[in-house]
């Protein structure tokens, strides 16, 4: 008996289909890559469970981070903060005063300028570092320190330099302190009763010259002036009228200096209608008077004592 094919009647008979070589391929090695995973999970000391669990924290730590990336980089958060600084100063904390301390000599004018100078006078929006950072650009400034006193007060503490002596440059009077810092200008008719430096360069020497002075204190008072000389040593100008020329180097000036100071106590030099005194040559002073160009005098801690000169000679 034989059997008949059925045929559905709408339909086409099928036919199978033999897998390509490529589609082969492929099959295979989907094949040992599920082979290969299935291993490496086996011999894993951590269970699949975990691992994936371990994967999907980290999916979402990727997520997180990138949406807060985005949120900076669209400044929201910074946005945030300043509406809710903005509400904090409605409340009534927001700035009404500015208090000063440590001002002797610098105007406070420039001090409230710069402290009100703000975006906003919400006190958590007023930045503490850029009113400090504007106010040591001033020169009668070393230091500043800001703060806030709630509900609506700022605090300002500043740190003054003291004014040594006045630098005189290219016609103009300048007031500095021991380092050179410019401070401020000198009114010619109201100058204050300190040294005079002279020349390029001789405020950023200042430090120098007050060591200087330092080696022989008692001659400070006396000291009307210095210049800075060919930018390598000092000429000291007295009250009465003499210069002094010291050799260059701190330690050749400072000693010379110090010898000097020795030599007038024991001869009287200052205020004896001499001129100019030269210690530019090591162990020589020389001295010139007011009729004679040139004299030289010993040390007198190293030489006899001499009688006086005669009245009306220019011996010493």
């Amino acid at each position: 008996m034989t059997e008949r094919a059925r045929i559905r009647r709408g339909s086409q008979p099928r036919h199978a289909r033999a897998p390509t070589v490529a589609r082969r391929g492929v099959t295979a090695a989907n094949a040992r890559a599920k082979q290969a995973t299935g291993r490496a999970l086996a011999i894993s000391p951590v269970p699949v469970a975990a691992l994936k669990t371990w994967l999907y924290k980290l999916a979402a730590l990727i997520v997180a981070l990138a949406i807060v990336a985005t949120a900076f980089a669209l400044r929201l958060p910074q946005a945030a903060g300043t509406e809710l600084g903005e509400l904090i100063g409605m409340m009534g904390f927001s700035v009404k005063r500015v208090e000063i301390q440590g001002i002797h000599h610098m105007d406070r004018l420039p001090v409230y300028s710069v402290a009100l100078d703000q975006n906003s006078t919400a006190m958590p929006l007023v930045d503490l570092g850029e009113i400090r950072r504007k106010l040591l650009q001033y020169g009668w400034v070393a230091d500043a320190r800001v703060s806030r006193r709630l509900p609506d007060t700022l605090l300002v503490d500043i740190v003054e330099r003291q004014p040594s002596a006045i630098w005189q440059y290219q016609g103009k009077l300048s007031l500095i302190d021991k380092d050179g810092v410019v401070l401020q200008a000198v009114d010619p008719q109201a100058m204050p009763d300190l040294p005079i430096v002279i020349g390029p360069g001789a405020n950023t020497h200042a430090t120098q010259l007050a060591a200087l002075m330092d080696a022989a204190p008692r001659l400070k008072p006396l000291v009307a002036g210095a210049s800075w000389v060919g930018d390598r040593r000092w000429d000291i100008r007295f009250n009465s009228g003499e210069t002094l020329a010291l050799p260059e180097g701190d330690k050749a000036a400072g000693d010379a200096y110090a010898k000097f100071d020795r030599m007038d106590q024991a001869a009287r030099l200052l205020g004896q209608g001499f001129v100019h005194f030269d210690m530019r040559l090591p162990g020589k002073t020389v001295v010139r008077v007011s009729q004679e160009p040139g004299h030289e005098i010993a040390d007198p801690a190293t030489s006899p004592a001499t009688p006086p000169a005669p009245a009306g000679t220019d011996a010493i």
